[in-house]
């Protein structure tokens, strides 16, 4: 243990728009990082209470705002690292610190003190001379304490303390169970032979993290986030399929020390109390009645209106899978979940002449970065990117890249964390470790973390044309975190309504088949040589293909997490059958298809259960009724245009939270979202 005046987290760093010196940063160092940090902002909040002049925007709102910068900072730093680096004594700290940051966060909800003096601002908001910015976070400010149980009485707030305790240890068990049980069931193949069909470049990262466990000679496919796998669609033998399947939907449900099943239940229960304690009826009422969505019932509306239709497109696309099957091979068998993925590899080159595992030569990692994402982002928006080897980042496989305005003005940082380890959580996701504001005078330093199997050293890293969408996707969100520009720290980055968040990365997905963009990146490593124009036709005669499962799995996960969301207490009270339920729920949307499973399965379900989308993973649906709607403005208006990008950028992405995002989509598309692009994206039309 050291004292703090050789702790890095509580002193400034050198390193450029305050990146934290993470070379010097050990775990020990964190919990008395915290504990300063907890100290120090109770007692800016203590200040701001006991202050007996009048409340005002300025001595309460603002006051507040400018509380907790070191907590922020600690905090940001230490999560990046949870999530892409959590060694077992990062996971160790992580388990200590949950409880301990939601009863610090409860401490400052819950003052009564400092309630009433924001209740009093707030009540006489219509005489104050305020900007927009400062109405709206006045608003939300009000409105969130009031929804973290500021006006409950004495013991209801005791119980509220205790249940958001208890949150706060499940979900981080929850998540620890899971990085734990993926990391066991990664699948070891013992020769080459059984993984007949993956690429060189996949066979040699299968090696590659076979001797990274001390399985020298052996092969290991490392499991994803979700239920299907990238190999799927490629190995040509069968029970090396099935093996991939099962051991990623038998996640946290085997039994073992790692099973997640009673976490699951405990979850769902102290939820439903929550939500009944600050007045809603469940944990889905008390989440939607703050998103754009406003009820758990316009999103069951939104998914049951879409659930037929997949369902009908995921039967007919199974029917000509089996055809397939019966055609070609000598003893045909039943679909099963495990073939689809390869069968419609083989549908797609019957039909179209495409296989679109053969296109990874095309998809070289660092030319899909510099000629895809950043270029894309250079032509609309004016913004370049240069590599700082220099600046060291946490691991050593994140790089950092400062990015600057089309004037040559500073922007912020951008980190990229492409591969997978066992010490990182599964899927891809944005973090920022610093966001943008002009009371505290900061820069954004975002983060994107993807999980592409790392090859062995000097081998390229060719991507599939998912990962290729999901960096994409996740630069989207990165674009958002770096262009938000706001006065108070609470608007900054991404911190927009979780149903409106994925919106932005979605749109950026747009340029994945821009031509210019696409003629850019999509270039044979070896030859260099573009895509063929035929190829490119191909894939865009098979942007639809597919779709039913697509939407089938989408939808089925999203309403998993809103049937688990949607108990009342005393339905989450009664002894629940974990798979029951969640088959129960799949046959009540229509989409109990066998071979179609849900994209997360409840047990692996980290959305929901330890990450921030609970009750709120519909959104990436709800934000793609924007996305597709803003997508055919950008057809309509000339496309990749420094003069679109300035008014997305302006309009939509600058504004961070500082404003209600729907009044930002109006104010940027002239009205409000129409549906029938996306149905028409998805082949949900007819």
């Amino acid at each position: 243990m050291t004292d703090g005046s050789e702790n890095p987290l509580l002193t400034s760093t050198s390193l450029p728009y305050g990146l934290p010196d993470f070379p010097s940063i050990e775990p020990e160092h964190f919990l008395p990082a915290f504990a300063e940090a907890f100290a120090r902002q109770l007692a800016e909040v203590e200040e701001i209470a006991a202050n007996e002049s009048e409340p005002t925007f300025e001595n309460t709102l603002v006051a507040l705002e400018r509380s907790g910068d070191l907590l922020g900072r600690t905090a940001r730093t230490f999560y990046t690292l949870s999530s892409a680096d959590a060694t077992s004594a990062i996971q160790a700290v992580y388990e200590a610190l949950a409880p301990l940051m939601a009863a610090h966060s409860d401490a400052i909800s819950l003052n009564p003190r400092l309630y009433e003096r924001v209740r009093a601002v707030y009540e006489q908001r219509d005489d104050l001379e305020l900007t927009a910015e400062q109405q709206y976070l006045l608003e939300r400010k009000y409105t969130g304490m009031t929804r973290s149980g500021a006006g409950l009485n004495e013991a209801e707030k005791a119980r509220l303390t205790e249940l958001n305790k208890t949150l706060a240890s499940l979900t981080a068990r929850f998540e620890r169970n899971l990085l734990a049980d993926t990391n066991d069931l990664a699948v070891v193949f013992d020769s080459e032979e059984e993984l007949a069909g993956l690429s060189e470049g996949q066979i040699s990262a299968a090696a590659d993290a076979a001797r990274g466990r001390g399985l020298d000679g052996k092969y290991v496919l490392t499991l994803t986030l979700f239920t299907g796998h990238p190999a799927l669609s490629a190995l040509t033998r069968r029970d090396s399929r099935q093996r991939v399947m099962d051991a990623s939907r038998s996640r946290g449900q085997r039994g073992n020390e790692h099973d997640n099943t009673g976490v699951v239940r405990d979850i769902v229960r102290a939820r439903a109390e929550r939500a009944r304690l600050l007045g809603f009826d469940s944990h889905a009422e008390y989440v939607t009645s703050d998103q754009t969505a406003g009820s758990p019932g316009a999103v069951r509306d939104l998914l049951f209106r879409l659930a037929p239709a997949a369902a009908a497109n995921a039967a007919r696309e199974e029917e000509a899978l089996q055809g397939l099957i019966d055609r070609t091979e000598p003893s045909p068998f039943p679909l099963e979940a495990h073939d689809w993925a390869f069968y419609t590899n083989k549908v797609r080159e019957a039909e179209y002449d495409l296989d679109t595992s053969a296109l990874r030569p095309w998809f070289e990692a660092e030319t899909v970065l510099t000629d895809g994402v950043f270029r894309a982002a250079t032509e609309l928006y004016g913004i370049t990117f240069t590599e700082r080897t220099d600046i060291p980042a946490y691991h050593p496989d994140a790089r950092v890249f400062e990015v600057h305005n089309e004037n040559g003005s500073p922007l912020g940082l951008y980190i990229l964390d492409l591969y997978t380890r066992d010490t990182k959580k599964g899927g891809a996701w944005m973090n920022s470790i610093a966001t943008q504001s002009e009371l505290r005078g900061t820069a954004p330093i975002v983060v994107n973390n993807l999980n592409v199997p790392k090859p062995a050293a000097g081998t390229p890293t060719f991507l599939s044309l998912d990962e290729v969408t999901t960096l994409f996707h996740e630069f989207g969100h990165a674009l958002h975190g770096l262009f938000a520009v706001v006065t108070y720290p609470s608007f900054g980055g991404t911190a927009v309504y979780r149903d409106f968040v994925e919106f932005p990365s979605q749109v950026n997905e747009m340029w994945i088949y821009w031509p210019e963009i696409l003629a850019s990146y999509a270039r044979h490593h070896a030859t260099g040589e573009p895509l063929p124009a035929e190829v490119v036709q191909k894939l865009h005669a098979t942007e639809k293909f597919n779709a039913g499962f697509e939407t089938s799995e989408y939808l089925a996960a999203a309403w998993l997490d809103q049937a688990w969301h949607r108990l009342t207490v005393e339905e989450a009270s009664e002894e629940i059958d974990v798979v029951k339920f969640e088959a129960n729920a799949l046959a009540e949307i229509g989409l109990d298809r066998p071979t179609v499973p849900t994209r997360y399965s409840t047990t692996y379900f980290a959305h929901v259960f330890s990450g921030g989308y609970s009750a709120g993973y519909y959104s990436y649906i709800w934000s793609e009724v924007l996305d597709a709607d803003t997508v055919e403005w950008f057809h309509q208006n000339g496309g990749l245009t420094r003069a679109n990008g300035d008014r997305f950028r302006t309009r939509l992405l600058g504004v961070g939270g500082s404003k209600d995002p729907l009044a930002a989509y109006r104010d940027f598309r002239g009205r409000d979202a129409e549906i029938e692009p996306l149905l028409v994206r998805r082949g949900l039309d007819s």
